[in-house]
C-alpha cells in the first residue's frame, strides 16, 4: 500500500525514532509499504519518520543505477550490488569514512528542493533486518549516501541541516515558496 509521505514541516520528521524491539508483522508491513511507496515516488530511500511512524527503520533501493558505487562488502564479503537490493534495515549503527566529498540530495518530504551535502565517502553500517539478524555494509558512492542521508532522519536530522551556512540563507527564501506550493497542493 502506498502511504503518504509527510512533508517538512511535520513535527514527526524532528522526532528521534524508536528503536525496533521485535521484527512483527506490522514491522513488515510497514516495511514493504515503504518499500511501495518509495518506488511510486521515483526515491532512492525512504524512512519511517517520513510515513509518520517514528521508528528505526529505513528502506533503500539504488540497484536502478549499478554504477552507482565502485564496491560492496555484506559481512565482510565483496557483493553484486544489484542482488541485495533493496535494503531494509533496522536499528541501524553508522561508521564514517575519513574522506568527504560533497553531493547533490533531495528528499521525498521537501519535492523540488536540492542541495549540495558534504558527506563521508564511504561508511559501515551494521542494521537488522527483517530476518532479525545482524548484516553489516561497508560502500561507497549514492549506497552511502542514501544511508548516511536515511539514518540522519531517525535521528530527526534533515539535509537541509546539513547544508553549509551561505546555502541555508539562500534556500530560505526557496522554502517558503515551496511550502506555500506544498500547501495549495494539498488542498
Amino acid at each position: 500500500m502506498v502511504r503518504k509521505i509527510v512533508r517538512y514541516p511535520e513535527p514527526v520528521l524532528r522526532a528521534k525514532c524508536r528503536p525496533v524491539t521485535e521484527v512483527t508483522p506490522e514491522i513488515r508491513a510497514l516495511a514493504a509499504d515503504m518499500l511501495e511507496t518509495m518506488r511510486e515516488a521515483n526515491g532512492v530511500g525512504l524512512a519511517a519518520p517520513q510515513v509518520a511512524v517514528d521508528v528505526q527503520l529505513a528502506v533503500i533501493d539504488v540497484s536502478h543505477n549499478p554504477d552507482c558505487i565502485t564496491f560492496m562488502k555484506v559481512n565482510g564479503e565483496k557483493v553484486d550490488m544489484v542482488q541485495h537490493m533493496p535494503i531494509v534495515l533496522m536499528n541501524p549503527q553508522l561508521e564514517l569514512g575519513s574522506t568527504k566529498e560533497i553531493g547533490e540530495e533531495g528528499c521525498l518530504s521537501f519535492p523540488r528542493l536540492r542541495g549540495d551535502i558534504r558527506r563521508s565517502s564511504q561508511i559501515k553500517v551494521s542494521y537488522t533486518d527483517l530476518e532479525g539478524k545482524t548484516v553489516t555494509v561497508e560502500s561507497d558512492g549514492l549506497l552511502s549516501r542514501a544511508f548516511q542521508h536515511e539514518i540522519d532522519h531517525l535521528n530527526g536530522i534533515l539535509f537541509i541541516d546539513r547544508l553549509n551556512a551561505v546555502a541555508k540563507v539562500g534556500i530560505k527564501r526557496k522554502l517558503a515558496r515551496l511550502m506555500e506550493e506544498w500547501e495549495e497542493d494539498d488542498e
